[in-house]
């Protein structure tokens, strides 16, 4: 099953591999960095959640489809407002600019989300 996943992840666009392996990971992995800051416990859970709620579809569905939009949209929009709120209070230099980077990282996913989204209501189920 885990060589299939990975089959499926190799079969993805190069640039698509590469956003999520070395910019969306990442960067939604890295709150954890920041567990000491104000409210870095509820941006960590909604960032990591969106991804680890998508184990269960890659693993049902044995690779990468268009179904793995839907866990995103449901955290990572709300995450959205989280760090809008952060944003607004005082938060240090460090924690700011992260916060930035991982709005500007989960804008540019979302866009792609909910394009999927739709396309997987039309019928678009197919595995990479």
């Amino acid at each position: 099953m885990i060589a299939e996943i990975w089959a499926s992840f190799r079969r993805l666009p190069l640039w698509v591999q590469i956003w999520v392996g070395v910019i969306l990971m990442p960067v939604n992995l890295l709150p954890l960095a920041f567990l000491g800051q104000p409210g870095a416990g509820v941006i960590a859970f909604l960032a990591i959640g969106g991804m680890a709620l998508n184990l269960p579809i890659l693993l049902i569905e044995r690779g990468f489809s268009k179904a793995m939009a839907f866990p995103h949209i449901l955290l990572w929009t709300p995450l959205l407002g989280v760090i809008s709120g952060q944003l607004q209070g005082e938060v240090s230099d460090g924690f700011f600019r992260f916060l930035v980077v991982l709005v500007i990282v989960d804008v540019i996913s979302l866009l792609f989300d909910y394009a999927d989204a739709i396309k997987w209501w039309q019928g678009d189920r197919e595995v990479a």
